[in-house]
């Protein structure tokens, strides 16, 4: 990459880096739409028990994504040295412990399951579907998690065609076996909304076996000395992961919260929140895609010094988001009945949805600067602020004024007050990433000023 790369040159080398992610990514999360729109047809309470379960699987994917930023730091770092060996090392590591962890976690969220939704403002009758559903989505969401350890690791490598052909492979295989597991076929009766995970488990064990085959193909991971690299590297990793991790396990924590005051609102709107989350993701596209390609690159140029190149990737980013967002979001918010007809089967759903399309939608350029500039903060070492940016975004713009929106107005209320605050959290993001560039900016033109004096 050369060092003095201008936006117009830049512009098609990020396109490069992350199309392959945007259209994997969009397969993921376009499966997962589809998944609601299916169960949406098994009717409202069935919609509403999987929409109570969204905010904990968030958790599980918070606490994956945490780890995959720190498998691509430390594994691209190690191969920028030089230090193949190594990263063999930490690739081997890191699905080992990764998919311990999830592990774990996922036993802890199903054997506290009836007191989390409880809290969350399930009633009897929605914790009995739930109780049907929830195992096998915690094994499909498992299944996923060391899935997307996987993807980290090619990407790593500077492989995002791969992952983004997996990812549109799994969302296809679930596309497929949703309505045979769903609704059934002939005399096999459908299994219902467990049917929904199953099917999402048996894509994600697809994607598993070619991932695995290919990691083996390529020689990415090491049998050897596995003890001696996690003494040694344990506290570098802990160190990205750590804040990384906190990052991303705000989110879910807030949609917990958000969901608890929606639940106040009826069944209806918890319905309809809940596609309204998974509208999100899939809106949120290239935004994610982004957070998945940028940090490499931010990452190179940072270990290059190169801090002028950084802001213009930065800035290059940051305006392609704005556009492209608040695009897609003002055209959906005028496409809101129909997109809501398309995805809710209850007329009340169908009414609550629109509502949520045509406010949050467009807010959404917001949002992704604010993503974007807590992905770049982890890859330039200010893992710390993009964690309290991350926290600032959550609890004090978005949920108090959401609250705030519910208790005056209602549905409409609670959406133009998340509205306002994903605005609010984009303005200061971006001012808090303008003034910490300059910041660098300024002290590495200082540091090159005094760097020949050093050396006469």
């Amino acid at each position: 990459m050369p060092p003095s790369s201008t936006d117009a040159s830049l512009g098609p080398m990020l396109w490069r880096q992350t199309w392959p992610m945007a259209i994997g990514v969009l397969a993921l999360l376009g499966f997962q739409l589809v998944d609601s729109a299916f169960v949406a047809r098994l009717g409202t309470a069935p919609l509403a028990a999987q929409s109570f379960t969204f905010p904990l699987t968030f958790l599980i994917i918070g606490v994956q994504v945490g780890l995959g930023i720190a498998i691509a730091a430390l594994i691209s770092r190690a191969l920028g040295a030089g230090e193949t060996a190594r990263a063999k090392r930490l690739g081997s590591l890191v699905l080992m412990m990764g998919s311990v962890t999830i592990a774990l976690l996922s036993f802890v969220l199903w054997w506290a399951q009836a007191p989390i939704f409880s809290r969350l403002g399930a009633d009897a009758a929605t914790q009995e579907l739930i109780r049907d559903y929830w195992a096998p989505q915690l094994f499909a969401a498992w299944l996923g998690a060391v899935l997307y350890f996987i993807y980290s690791l090619f990407r790593a490598h500077g492989d995002t065609r791969l992952p983004g052909k997996m990812m549109v492979m799994t969302s296809l295989i679930n596309l497929l076996l949703d309505p045979l597991f769903i609704f059934g076929v002939g005399p096999w009766a459908g299994l219902g909304l467990p049917g929904a995970a199953w099917a999402t488990a048996i894509a994600f064990a697809g994607g598993l076996l070619l991932g695995v085959k290919r990691l083996r193909q390529n020689d990415w991971l090491a049998r050897g000395g596995l003890r001696r690299e996690l003494a040694g590297s344990a506290r570098p990793f802990l160190g990205i992961a750590g804040p990384a991790m906190v990052s991303q396990l705000m989110p879910p924590l807030a949609a917990m919260l958000a969901v608890s005051v929606v639940a106040s609102l009826g069944e209806s709107s918890v319905a309809a929140w809940g596609l309204a989350s998974r509208l999100e993701m899939l809106v949120l596209v290239v935004v994610l895609a982004m957070t998945m390609s940028l940090p490499p690159w931010l990452g190179r140029c940072y270990g290059a010094g190169d801090w002028t190149q950084v802001r213009q990737l930065v800035r290059l980013a940051l305006r392609i988001v704005v556009a492209w967002q608040l695009a897609l979001g003002m055209a959906l918010a005028l496409l809101a009945p129909w997109a809501a007809q398309l995805l809710a089967g209850s007329p009340d759903v169908r009414a609550d949805l629109t509502v949520l399309i045509r406010f949050l939608l467009p807010s959404y350029a917001a949002l992704g600067v604010c993503m974007l500039v807590v992905s770049a903060g982890n890859a330039l070492g200010w893992p710390l602020r993009a964690m309290l940016m991350s926290t600032a975004r959550l609890f004090l713009c978005y949920l108090p004024f959401l609250w705030l929106g519910a208790s005056l107005g209602g549905l409409p209320g609670l959406a133009t007050g998340a509205a306002f605050g994903n605005v609010l959290a984009g303005v200061a993001a971006w001012q808090l990433m303008r003034r910490m560039l300059s910041r660098r900016e300024a002290s590495a033109r200082s540091e090159a000023k005094l760097l020949p004096r050093g050396r006469t």
